[in-house]
């Protein structure tokens, strides 16, 4: 019997099949261009899930949205944008695009998003430099939202905007509150790694019709109402395809059900790893917190694991064909923005070295589960076997497999 080694990725597309549905409609109205019905339905469909009082712009991509974002909020060239350090680099490219100046920030230990005492450093210090910033980006790492109260009392003290980047953190809430409405302007994003997908897409969420407005204007080349095309400022052509919105739709009826998916994912991280001295699964700090936990991340310390540390155990996830990550590099260390002023101390770099993001996809298998299973028993030497708990969320039941693995999945959890 040949061996199964199917690529296992970090974080797959999940298709569900109400998709084709939306996507053949597209095709059969020949709408196969940017705009269109779908468009209108899925952003109805994103307005409804996070909140009456929002406005959703669909757009091509979630760096897009932060672009338009950071122009919304009038920021130009030279003026100053504090981002979160660790994250990924676009969540800071669109302020060079404006040729804008990047000021980076540590994270803090408890959610890994930033700092509140960095935060207010840098803009103390900036304000003493004559240059106090005219945004403050701020990151659901990994789905895991920020520290909400502490950031919003520091922007408003100083009267700082805030560009909410929830790129990762659909489906995550905070004290019940949807991410992506906690910012003067929020970001989504749709790429296919995400926890719902529109092959490539994002949003952009705010409180005002006005600006909504003013962001489809920018997003369709900034046409000036005339009888012929008028462009007194610059544009982008940055709106969502109906082909895309369509992929969308179908993906919404399913956001729920993906987010109890990749929760699971995590409950059975936290039980595979539950026994081993110096690995951690990264999780929120209280029940205020509500992460969609779109990737699962593990910090390693090697001292406590007889040597074992994340190099090793990527690799031998790499041997068997399984997709593991480092964390994002912290952008301060980055070629590209190492010049940038950066305050904080070195919590990003630190994590950064005893991080690993796991395979966290809401598809993933029995089978699957079980090798990711049995390259981690094996690498750290564990013998007890690990029960995979499945949660089923059309009928928000568990169900546990040990109880019938053996009669239907070959005893799948015998330890290797």
């Amino acid at each position: 019997m040949l061996k199964n080694n199917t690529k296992i990725h970090l974080s797959s597309p999940h298709m569900r099949g109400t998709e084709k549905k939306y996507v053949n409609e597209a095709f059969n109205s020949n709408w196969i261009a940017p705009l269109g019905k779908n468009v209108d339905f899925f952003e109805k469909d994103l307005k409804d899930y996070l909140g009456k009082n929002v406005f959703v712009t669909a757009l091509s991509s979630g760096t897009a949205a932060i672009h338009l974002g950071l122009i919304l909020l009038g920021v130009k060239a030279g003026d100053e944008v504090i981002c979160q350090s660790l994250t990924f680099t676009a969540s800071a490219n669109p302020i060079l695009y404006l040729q804008a100046v990047p000021v980076f920030v540590d994270s803090e230990l408890a959610t890994w998003n930033l700092c509140p005492i960095a935060l207010e450093a840098a803009i103390k210090d900036r304000i003493k430099l004559g240059k106090k910033p005219k945004a403050i980006i701020t990151v659901h790492l990994y789905g895991n939202p920020y520290k909400i109260e502490a950031i919003r009392t520091i922007a408003d003290r100083y009267q700082i905007p805030i560009l909410e980047d929830a790129a990762e953190a659909l489906g995550s809430t905070y004290k019940g509150q949807k991410c992506g409405t906690f910012g003067d302007l929020g970001v989504l994003s749709f790429n296919g790694n995400k926890i719902i997908t529109t092959s490539g897409g994002g949003a952009l969420v705010s409180n005002s019709e006005h600006i909504k407005t003013k962001a489809i204007f920018l997003a369709t080349q900034s046409k000036d109402k005339a009888i012929h095309y008028e462009h007194s400022e610059i544009g982008y052509n940055y709106r969502l395809s109906n082909i895309c919105a369509s992929i969308g739709r179908g993906q919404m009826e399913v956001l729920d059900e993906h987010v109890v998916l990749r929760r699971n994912m995590h409950q059975f991280y936290k039980k595979l790893f539950l026994d081993v001295p110096g690995v951690t699964v990264f999780d929120v700090p209280n029940s205020d917190y509500f992460s969609n936990h779109w990737l699962t991340v593990i910090t390693i310390n090697s001292e406590e694991t007889n040597g074992i540390d994340l190099t090793a155990l990527r690799l031998a996830f790499e041997e068997e064909n399984i997709e593991s990550r480092l964390l994002w590099k912290p952008l301060h260390l980055q070629p590209l923005y190492e010049k940038f002023p950066y305050y904080g101390g070195s919590v990003a770099q630190n994590l950064f070295s005893i991080g690993l993001c796991l395979p966290s996809g809401s598809n993933l298998t029995v089978a699957e589960r079980t090798r990711i299973k049995n390259v981690v028993q094996r690498t750290f030497k564990i013998k007890k076997a690990v029960p995979i708990e499945v949660v089923r969320p059309r009928k928000n039941r568990i169900v546990n497999y040990n109880l019938w693995a053996k009669f239907f999945l070959g005893n799948i959890f015998k330890t290797t």
